[in-house]
Parts: structure tokens; sequence; C-alpha cells
């Protein structure tokens, strides 16, 4: 397709956006705010008041590009995993099966771009374009993405209310024969991806009984206010991506339970305590920004469960960010979705086999019952064994794969969660904002020091092994 029908194609999926507009609210406002579609921002041709359909003439075919619609379709998939308040486990499984059908279906577009999925476990054979058949393949890696994104996120409806739009634009600019082609291919990668995803473990962990907590001392119990029962004690069985298993790639141990005032334990409970009781607005704010758990609430919050992004759909919003300073072609944008998207999945599995396995006690129970019975967290615990942190682990993967894609001290502005929200950080560097990551959730009073540092190092080992596995086989294949 060339540059002018592709500007025209997104001109009208601006044009009809299923998301509404609203104004931008100041940084640091703390309010949830309805979604700014990013093609609406940018592409605003109709005249105040007009209700005429606009005409091709009035888009710029050289400032509309194939990248827009990527992003769009990544910010599409957010917003339905914020109103479905998925959690973070099921968010890494969603973004990398759907990040990996869009790339597989696009890197047709260039000969000889190389297949991810090759390197990964348990795929099947992947479809092949028909040599004798004409596609665009910006068409067909969005029918992948969708194909998959609606299966597993049983966001038919939304889903379809936007697809179409999208649809209905390429079908007004392509051949018919070109536009059923595409539909097709990327049907058939997309479903190729499913059934990789049906073998994966999470409909045997679905049948699996709710966790029984233990009464041992120092194991976990449910936290207030919520006392939910365990969340996905069985995450740690789904079939990684890229790792052979769970058990490849370990946490530091955790420090042996103990309420002697010298151990290890009680100094870090100790710690988490005083951090609460003197409690910095500057911290608070850390605590609030890296928050990202739509399942729970901070003490900020009027409504239980308000909208907000997980973390691995904050790193997708960081790494999209990226793509954008560093104006990345089409092939490297899903490149690097999925990537980062596969290091996540298998960081979260690495962590939770941690999780249920050390089954830790989380600062709150224990703040509670030995220091201060009046003391409370000023983020609500999730509903999770403390070691280790699944945040810092899912934080420090991808950092490790935006590092070494766009390097050390790349520098930006995170508004990942501007709409949901209202807030807005610089960083120096992916590891910086990592870092910070980390100490949110002591800050936050839900993790101990120890559990943060475990998930640093696991997060960051299964970064490398990813790298290792992706992105170093393929180096000498530029994109």
């Amino acid at each position: 397709m060339n540059k002018s029908l592709l500007g025209v194609l997104i001109f009208f999926t601006a044009l009809d956006n299923c998301f509404s507009q609203t104004k931008d609210t100041k940084p640091g406002s703390g309010k949830v705010v309805a979604r700014v579609s990013r093609t609406q921002e940018m592409y605003s041709v109709i005249e105040a008041g007009s209700t005429n359909t606009p005409t091709p003439k009035k888009a710029d075919p050289k400032s509309l590009t194939d990248q827009n619609l990527l992003h769009e379709n990544f910010d599409q998939l957010t917003a339905i995993t914020a109103i479905g308040k998925f959690s973070p486990p099921l968010a890494s499984r969603i973004y990398s099966y759907t990040s990996l059908a869009s790339y597989e279906a696009f890197r047709f577009q260039k000969p000889g771009a190389r297949s991810l999925v090759k390197d990964l476990k348990g795929f099947p054979q992947m479809p092949l374009p028909d040599k004798n058949r004409k596609y665009d393949y910006l068409l067909a890696a969005t029918k992948a993405f969708f194909t998959v994104a609606k299966q597993i996120t049983l966001a038919k409806d939304t889903i379809t209310s936007y697809e179409g739009k999208v649809y209905g634009a390429f079908k007004n600019l392509l051949r018919n024969d070109i536009f059923e082609n595409s539909m097709q291919f990327g049907e058939l990668v997309g479903n190729a991806v499913l059934k990789r995803a049906s073998m994966d473990k999470y409909d045997e962990t679905r049948a699996r009984p709710k966790l029984v907590e233990s009464q041992e001392p120092g194991k976990w119990r449910r936290t207030p206010a919520g006392y939910l029962s365990a969340l996905e004690p069985y995450w740690g069985q789904i079939l990684p991506l890229a790792l052979d298993s769970a058990a490849e790639i370990k946490a530091p141990l955790p420090p042996p339970y103990s309420l002697e005032k010298n151990s290890a334990f009680y100094r870090a409970a100790t710690e988490v305590y005083e951090i609460g009781v003197t409690l910095t607005e500057e911290r608070k704010m850390i605590a609030k920004y890296w928050d990202d758990n739509p399942l729970v609430k901070d003490s900020a919050d009027k409504e239980f469960g308000s909208k907000k992004i997980t973390p691995v759909a904050h790193w997708i919003g960081i790494a999209g960010i990226a793509c954008k300073m560093k104006n990345f072609s089409a092939m490297e944008i899903l490149k690097t979705y999925a990537i980062t998207s596969v290091a996540m999945h298998d960081a979260i599995i690495t962590s939770w086999s941690q999780k249920y396995l050390h089954n830790v006690i989380r600062p709150v129970t224990v703040i509670n019952e030995f220091i201060d019975s009046n003391w409370h967290s000023f983020l609500q615990t999730p509903p999770t064994p403390e070691h280790s942190s699944g945040h810092s682990s899912i934080s420090a993967a991808a950092a490790t794969i935006l590092t070494y894609t766009f390097g050390e001290n790349f520098a930006f502005e995170d508004t990942s969660d501007l709409a949901y929200i209202g807030m807005r950080r610089r960083f120096s560097s992916f590891n910086s904002a990592a870092q910070e990551v980390s100490i949110s959730r002591v800050y936050g009073g839900i993790h101990y020091r120890t559990g943060i540092e475990a998930g640093v190092t696991q997060g960051r080992a299964v970064g490398e092994y990813v790298i290792r596995k992706l992105l170093k086989a393929s180096a000498k294949q530029k994109l």
C-alpha cells in the first residue's frame, strides 16, 4: 500500500475513532479521565462546527503513517484491559500473544525478516503468504492482533466496534482481492497463535481449587481492606514463551521468618513500618504513580477498583513512547512491543512461581500483629504472597529489553498513565524508572526491601535471557 492511500486510511480511522474526546488534565491531578485517541489529537483536520464528511485531500499523507495505526491498536488494547480490570498475569498473556500475532503477520512486509515464534516454545508452524497473491500486511497485522485479542479478552463487542471502522477504511481503499487476502492471512496467523495459547495450561489453572491460606507463622494470609482470595496461585504453572520452565530463573531466597529484633526479616518489616509512618508527599506521589493495580485501590481512591492500567500496560506504553521518539519503523515497533511483552510474560510466571513457593507473609499482617495494630499501608496490598515483587520483576525485565534496544541513558517523559490517573513523570533512563517502580512498593507499604530486590534480580535475568534468545540471535538481521 502506498503512503498516500495509507494516509487516507488512518485519516478516516482518526475521524471515526470510537473513543470520546476530553480536555487534558493537569499532571498530578489524580483524576481518571476518558481517553483521547492519539490519532484524534494528532489530526484535527475538520473546521470547528463542520458537519461535512472530510475529503481525503485534507489529510497530510506525509504525517499519516503505518506507525500511528499500530500504536492505536495497542492503545485500544490498553483501554480494554483497564476497563476489564485484568490482573497483571492476565494482561501479560494478552499483550504477548496479540503482539506476537501482529508481528508475525507483518514481518512479510520486509523479505527475510526473522520469525520470533520460531525461537519460542510451543508454537505451531506459522502460515505463509501465497506468493501468487497480493497482501496489505498492515491490514493483516491488525486482523491477526484483534483475532487473538477478541478470543483471550472476551471483549468482542468493544473490539468489533473499533476494528470494524478500521477494516471499513481499508475496504474503501484496497482492491477487493487484496483486502480479502489480507484479512484471511491475518486470521490464519491469529488462529495459529491462539493454538499455542490453548496449550499453555491457562485453562487448566482455571479449574484448580482456591488456595487455602496457611496458618503457619510467617506464611501469607489475606490482607485488608478487601481480604481477597489469593490471585492466580497457579500462574507459575503457565508455560513460558522463552524460558524452558518457571524454575529456570529463581529469585534470591527470602530471609527466614523471625520476630527477633535483630533478624533480617524483622528489620525488613520495621523498615516498611517506619517509612509508612513518616511518608512524605513525594513518596506518596511515587507510590501512587506506580500503583498500576486495577484490582485494588490506594488511600486516595473513593471507589474500590477504580480504572487503572496494569504494570504490563504501563511498560507497553513506555515502549511505545520510546519507539515514537526514535521514529521507529512499523517493523521495529512491532518487534519492540513483542519482545518486551515476551519478557514481561515470562517474568510474571517466574515471579508468581516464587510467590506461591515461598508464601511469604505481607508487611501489613506482620506490622498489625506485632508492631502497630493501627498502622495501614498507603497502597492496598495486592492479594498475593510477598516474595518476590511482581511489579519489580516485570519492570526490570521490560527495562532490560528497552535499554538493550534504545541505549543506557535514554531519557523520556512517561505519559502512559496520563489518561487514567492524570500524572506524568520524566526519567533519565529505563533502569531509573524501573528502580523507582521497585522502591515505590516499599513506600506503598506492600513489600519488604528484600522482596523488591529479589524481583529486580529475577526480572533482569529474564530480560537478559530473552535478549540472548531473540535479539542477539537476530542481531545480524537489521530490521
